[in-house]
């Protein structure tokens, strides 16, 4: 979803709307599609919250970066809506680009959390 954002903000940049706007929603139902799938995993779960260290951590760090990944959603949404009014598209670049920036870090994140979760823990 990176790479889906980072198209977007270029096509912006490029005066492309259109374009702006199809990376924009890829990248959002990108971002739908992982809370989706963190609410499925989590569902099949066979620990609690309570059970244990393991278990209060991995919903701590999942649950926090599912907020987030929500929370880019939002923005996401909102830097869209902006893109139809007109005189909000010239100003918009600047929020897309935090947008972006706050994207692209909660991106990094779930690597990390990604490789200390599920990677590392089994070996």
């Amino acid at each position: 979803s990176s790479g889906t954002i980072w198209l977007a903000e270029r096509c912006m940049s490029k005066g492309n709307l259109m374009g702006f706007r199809a990376f924009w929603l890829l990248t959002m139902a990108l971002g739908a599609y992982f809370l989706y799938g963190q609410a499925v995993e989590w569902s099949g779960l066979q620990f609690g919250l309570t059970s244990g260290v393991f278990g209060g951590t991995f919903y701590l760090l999942t649950g926090f970066h599912g907020l987030h990944v929500a929370t880019g959603v939002f923005l996401m949404g909102l830097m869209l809506v902006k893109s139809f009014i007109p005189q909000n598209y010239a100003g918009g670049e600047q929020g897309v680009q935090a947008t972006s920036l706050f994207w692209h870090f909660v991106d990094v994140i779930w690597i990390i959390l990604f490789v200390l979760i599920y990677v590392w823990q089994r070996s």
